[in-house]
C-alpha cells in the first residue's frame, strides 16, 4: 500500500522551461519507493513556454487536481503595450533596447502589491478547495514547491487548518534571489516578504533546498535544519543507444535564458581575442545560444564582433535540447554574477553532466557548482573576471578538438540521477 503525497506546484506539463523539471521527475519515480503522488496545479496558468514532449514523463493514472487561477498578466500586458499572445519573461530578462516607463511602474506595482507574487489570488480559493478535498481523501504529506512562493502559503494554511505534515521545497531563494533588489520594494513590502519567508521556514516540518550554499544562506534568515536534494538528470532522457555525431565546428553551447546578470563579458572578450590571434579559430568557432537572450548580451556580442559566430535558437523542446547538448563540443555553464553566486546550482548543470561533454564554467571557484565540477572531473572553471584562466581553458579544449581528442572524462555522476534523488526524497517523506 502506497502512502499519498499531495504536491502543490504552479508548473506542470504542458509547461516548458526549467521550473517544471524537478517535480515532474520526482513524480515519475516516486511510485518506485511506495509513494503515490497527487498533483495540484492551476487550470489556466501563464507559462513561459509550452512543451508537450514532457507529457511522456507523467505516470499513468496519476491524479491531477486543477482549479482556475486569476493572474494580473492581461492587465500588465495591456498596460505596457505588449501583445496578448507574447509570453512574460522571467528574471527581468528584456529583449528590448530601452525598457518603457510603464514597465518600470509595473515592476513597482508587482513588488509592492502582489506579495509574495502574482499568484497570491490563488491562495484563498486553493485552501478552500483542497480543504474540502482532503476531508474526503486523506493524504500523508503535503509538498509545496516554489517559486512562485504562493505555493508555500497554500500549504502553510492547510498545515495549520488540518495539521498534515508539510515539506516545503525551494528551487530558488525568496528574499535572496538575484533580482529581489530590482523589485523596487518599499520598506513595508520588504518587511512583509521577509515575514512570510520566515513564517514558511518556521512552520514547515521539513525545508528542502537545492544546494549546500542555499542551506547555509537560509540558516542566516531562520536557524533550523535544511535538507539538501540537488537537481539532477534523468537517465531515460539520455538514450545510450542513440548515436549522435558531434558538431564539426568547435561549438560552445549555452542552454537556457541569458539574463543580464549571466552576461559573460569576459567570454566575449576572450573569444574576440582568440579569433584574431589563434590560427584557424575563427573558421572553427560556433556559439550556440538556446533560449531567450537579454539585450545586454546581444550588445556585448556585437561589441566584440561575434555576431557571425552566433547560432541563436529561441526555444527547443526538452528532448531536442538533450540532443543539442550531446552534439556540442563544449557546454557553457554560466553562474549569475550576483551576491548569491556561490549557492547557484542550475538544473541544466546536471543535464550537462549526463550529456558527457566537457564543460566550461564561469563563476566563483569556491562555489557549489565548482565543487561538483571538480568532484566529477567534468570540466574547467574560471572566475568572473579571470581572462587568462578562461583563455587557457578554452585553448586547452580547442587543442584537444583539433587533435580529435576532446572527450569528457567525468566520473561519479550517478548520484545525481533523478531515480537516486527520488529515493532520497522518499526517505525524507517517510521521516516527516
Amino acid at each position: 500500500m502506497r502512502k499519498k503525497v499531495l504536491i502543490i506546484t504552479y508548473y506542470w506539463p504542458p509547461s516548458g522551461g526549467a521550473g517544471v523539471q524537478r517535480w515532474l521527475k520526482f513524480v515519475k519515480y516516486l511510485r518506485n519507493y511506495k509513494w503515490e503522488p497527487i498533483i495540484f496545479t492551476p487550470e489556466n496558468p501563464e507559462f513561459p513556454e509550452y512543451d508537450n514532449s514532457l507529457q511522456k514523463d507523467i505516470p499513468e493514472n496519476i491524479s491531477v487536481l486543477k482549479t482556475p487561477v486569476w493572474e494580473p498578466y492581461s492587465a500588465y500586458k495591456k498596460f505596457i503595450g505588449q501583445e496578448k499572445e507574447k509570453k512574460i519573461s522571467a528574471g527581468f530578462l528584456s529583449e528590448d533596447t530601452k525598457p518603457k516607463l510603464s514597465e518600470s511602474i509595473s515592476v513597482w506595482i508587482r513588488g509592492n502589491f502582489f506579495i509574495p507574487d502574482a499568484r497570491k489570488f490563488w491562495i484563498k480559493p486553493s485552501v478552500k478547495f483542497l480543504g474540502n478535498y482532503l476531508e474526503k481523501n486523506p493524504i500523508d504529506v503535503i509538498v509545496s514547491t516554489g517559486p512562485p512562493h504562493s505555493m508555500h502559503l497554500i500549504a502553510m494554511n492547510l498545515k495549520k487548518k488540518l495539521n498534515i505534515p508539510w515539506l516545503a521545497d525551494f528551487r530558488d531563494p525568496w528574499t535572496n534571489i538575484d533580482f529581489y533588489k530590482d523589485l523596487k520594494l518599499t520598506r513595508f513590502a520588504d518587511k512583509f516578504h521577509h515575514k512570510l519567508e520566515r513564517s514558511v521556514f518556521q512552520n514547515a516540518d521539513k525545508v528542502v533546498v537545492i544546494s549546500d550554499g542555499m542551506a547555509e544562506d537560509f540558516k542566516k534568515i531562520f536557524d533550523r535544519d535544511y535538507e539538501v536534494i540537488t537537481n539532477g538528470f534523468d537517465p531515460e532522457d539520455v538514450n545510450p543507444n542513440e548515436k549522435l555525431s558531434l558538431d564539426k565546428k568547435f561549438s560552445i553551447a549555452h542552454i537556457g535564458s541569458l539574463v543580464k546578470t549571466r552576461n559573460p563579458i569576459v567570454l566575449w572578450k576572450v573569444l574576440g581575442s582568440l579569433i584574431k590571434s589563434e590560427a584557424g579559430f575563427k573558421d572553427d568557432l560556433e556559439i550556440k545560444l538556446v533560449g531567450k537572450v537579454d539585450i545586454s548580451v546581444s550588445q556585448s556580442i556585437e561589441h566584440f564582433e561575434l555576431n557571425k559566430f552566433i547560432n541563436k535558437i529561441n526555444y527547443l523542446k526538452h528532448d531536442e535540447v538533450i540532443k543539442v547538448q550531446k552534439r556540442s563540443q563544449i557546454l557553457l555553464l554560466l553562474i549569475n554574477n550576483t551576491p548569491n553566486a556561490k549557492m547557484i546550482l542550475t538544473g541544466k548543470f546536471f543535464e550537462y553532466l549526463a550529456a558527457k561533454r566537457p564543460i566550461i564554467c564561469i563563476g566563483p571557484c569556491d562555489g557549489d557548482a565548482a565543487k561538483i565540477l571538480k568532484q566529477t572531473n567534468s570540466g574547467l572553471i574560471s572566475d568572473f573576471n579571470d581572462v587568462n584562466k578562461l583563455k587557457n581553458n578554452i585553448l586547452e579544449y580547442y587543442n584537444l578538438f583539433k587533435n580529435k581528442k576532446l572527450v569528457s572524462e567525468s566520473t561519479g555522476i550517478e548520484k545525481f540521477s533523478r531515480k537516486e534523488l527520488s529515493k532520497k526524497l522518499a526517505e525524507l517523506l517517510e521521516s516527516v
